[in-house]
């Protein structure tokens, strides 16, 4: 089951970095449209399917690094994943704060975009026992 998990080599498929790629632009697109409407106080319906393709696009990119390894939610990336998860579904619950809370979500992903690949690609937990995902894109 480890090994299922947690290969010693991170899994590829065919046309990963150009599926990633274009995984990314639809959610940092649909993420923008959704942040901004709430920012500019857009009605719920009208932001419903924004929100929509936000949540699918980051599931399926969410899909791929797990596809990789499971070792991805041990890195640095994979624990600001996590956080944003937690942070966007406090939105639900503390409505009125949904604005900050999602720019914060906004914030932590152009941040953990951006950092530098050794520090992004860093294992926080299990280092020596698991290989994370090291490839860009």
């Amino acid at each position: 089951m480890k090994q299922a998990l947690f290969p010693d080599v991170p899994r590829d498929f065919p046309l990963r970095r150009g599926v990633r790629a274009a995984l990314r632009t639809i959610h940092i697109f649909t993420t923008g449209v959704l942040v901004g409407g709430h920012i500019f106080g857009q009605a719920k319906e009208r932001l419903f399917g924004w929100l929509v393709g936000s949540v699918a696009s980051g599931v399926v990119l969410l899909a791929t690094d797990l596809h990789a390894t499971f070792a991805f939610l041990l890195q640095v990336r994979g624990l600001l994943v996590l956080v944003k998860i937690v942070l966007t579904a406090m939105a639900l619950f503390f409505w009125e704060a949904r604005v900050p809370l999602l720019v914060v979500v906004l914030t932590c992903g152009a941040v953990g975009s951006h950092m530098p690949g050794a520090l992004r690609h860093r294992l926080i937990l299990g280092q020596g026992m698991f290989t994370g995902d090291r490839r860009n894109g």
